[in-house]
């Protein structure tokens, strides 16, 4: 009776498992293999795994669903352990011995970009002296839209579109404000209001999910050698997961623009470092901030600035002020007493 019930209670959590599982890319994975190979070899091949499985007891059975939970589990946790080693390779952090393939993607990219960056120039230059027409300003906004998604420097581009984007939004922060990105983000994260951190956070887990799932993709092509709409399957999976996968690298790059544009200065602050007076020095102030932070070096001329009431020299000179009080304070009363002994002591001669 006791292990009836104990069957049946494992039975009930594994089923909650289950329906966790189905919605994850590892379940949907393996689904897709056994459907592959039902396609293959037909359902009639499953009979004689249907005969032993029934004739086993019902511990082997529960034991065989639980390592089958197992695989789904131990197959997740490594695809999610390679997401970022992926993401790099997205961005097009490559290995040296594909450096010719990396500089073609490179210069194939820079012949893409220069037309549009001419065309772009040539129309801000006339929007200067006339109005341009509804045509013109459409391409305007396309090839403005199309520029901001890839460095203007081009020492500064990556061979891939998910990798300029990504590139850009962290180049941008330095050119604009002289604050590295990958030397200030981690400080600017800690100073950040919560909700700016959430959103940052769901953007960022949206673009690691794309691309797990694209890995998912690319493995679920090993189901083609039983089967070839495995690799319809597949390939479907990684361009929709790539598209989807740039979506939130480019709204990830907005946010964490903003987060400098609105925030930049509470890093200043917070270092007790001195802001810049004009925005035509915010570049200058930002280099030697990203300096300080990463050398732990500043101009000699540079002064930390601290809040009302929390300056040392303040401090000094208001517990100077008030030590010098007290001390006129003491002098004061024991003159009083002094004063006060010596006329009682002459009372009592008189």
């Amino acid at each position: 009776m006791i292990t009836t019930k104990f069957w049946e209670g494992l039975g009930a959590n594994l089923a909650d498992q289950w329906i966790v599982t189905t919605l994850s890319p590892a379940f949907a994975f393996w689904l897709g293999g056994f459907l592959a190979w039902i396609t293959r070899y037909g359902l009639a091949s499953l009979e004689p795994l249907e005969t032993q499985l029934t004739k086993l007891p019902l511990i082997a059975q529960g034991v065989l669903l639980i390592g089958g939970l197992l695989v789904i589990l131990a197959s997740s946790t490594l695809v999610q352990q390679l997401n970022l080693p992926i993401t790099r390779l997205l961005e097009g952090y490559w290995p040296r011995w594909l450096g010719w393939l990396q500089q073609w993607k490179l210069d194939r990219k820079d012949n893409q970009l220069r037309p549009a960056e001419e065309r772009w120039q040539q129309l801000e230059g006339e929007k200067r002296v006339r109005k341009l027409t509804s045509e013109e300003n459409e391409e305007l906004v396309r090839l403005d839209s199309k520029l901001r998604l890839a460095p203007a420097d081009p020492s500064y581009r990556m061979p891939t579109k998910l990798g300029n984007i990504l590139r850009a939004a962290e180049i941008r922060p330095l050119v604009n404000f002289g604050l590295e990105t990958t030397i200030c983000w981690p400080r600017l994260w800690l100073l950040l209001p919560e909700d700016v951190k959430k959103e940052l956070t769901e953007v960022r887990t949206s673009l690691d999910t794309h691309v797990r799932i694209l890995l998912w993709g690319v493995l679920f092509l090993v189901w083609t050698i039983w089967t070839p709409w495995a690799l319809v399957i597949g390939l479907a999976i990684v361009i929709w997961a790539y598209f989807w996968a740039l979506k939130a690298a480019e709204v990830y790059g907005d946010l964490l623009n903003s987060a400098f544009d609105l925030h930049r200065f509470a890093l200043y602050d917070a270092l007790h470092w001195p802001r810049p007076e004009q925005p035509n020095e915010e570049e200058k102030n930002g280099t030697e901030l990203t300096r300080y932070l990463y050398r732990g070096l500043g101009p000699a001329s540079t002064k930390f600035q601290y809040s009302s009431g929390n300056q040392p020299s303040q401090q000094i000179s208001s517990n100077g002020t008030r030590g010098v009080i007290a001390l006129l304070i003491a002098i004061i009363i024991g003159i009083y007493l002094w004063a006060t002994i010596l006329e009682r002591s002459h009372k009592r001669k008189g």
